[in-house]
């Protein structure tokens, strides 16, 4: 199945991220875990509402006050994202991405063996980026 999501800007998908991370989280826990500077609460609670509307979010009322959830899972928005970015730039090829990551990251070919056993394992990964550390959230209900 290859699921097909509408685009998101570069800040729906930092919200995304959290959610991802943080799982349910208040609208003031994403603010807060946004770099600084953070934009205002009503910018964060915009694009959540979007991210509702674009079907990648729901949510838990309590009264007045909502706990927003991803729906969208991160591994399918990430073969969704990968299989974009192949066929917008590289054609649908996969060793054309691979041969242009390889000259742009220097790599040789006792580099890529790594890599290539390292995917059939279904390893860790990690090379990969950590997380930016984020600040405590409370998970309470807000006012």
């Amino acid at each position: 199945m290859n699921p097909t999501f509408p685009e998101l800007t570069r800040a729906e998908e930092q919200v995304m991220h959290i959610l991802w991370r943080e799982g349910p989280s208040y609208v003031k826990d994403v603010q807060g875990a946004l770099p600084a500077p953070a934009p205002a609460i009503t910018t964060v609670s915009t694009i959540v509402r979007i991210l509702e509307q674009k079907g990648f979010v729901g949510y838990e009322a309590f009264g007045r006050t909502h706990r927003y959830h991803a729906l969208v899972g991160q591994d399918d928005y990430r073969r969704f994202s990968l299989r974009k970015l192949l066929g917008g730039h590289f054609g649908g090829s996969f060793s054309r991405l691979l041969s242009f990551f390889a000259q742009e990251e220097n790599l040789d070919a006792a580099a890529l063996d790594a890599l290539l056993r390292q995917a059939q394992a279904g390893g860790p990964d990690d090379d990969a980026p950590a997380a930016p550390d984020a600040p405590a959230t409370s998970k309470t209900p807000q006012p």
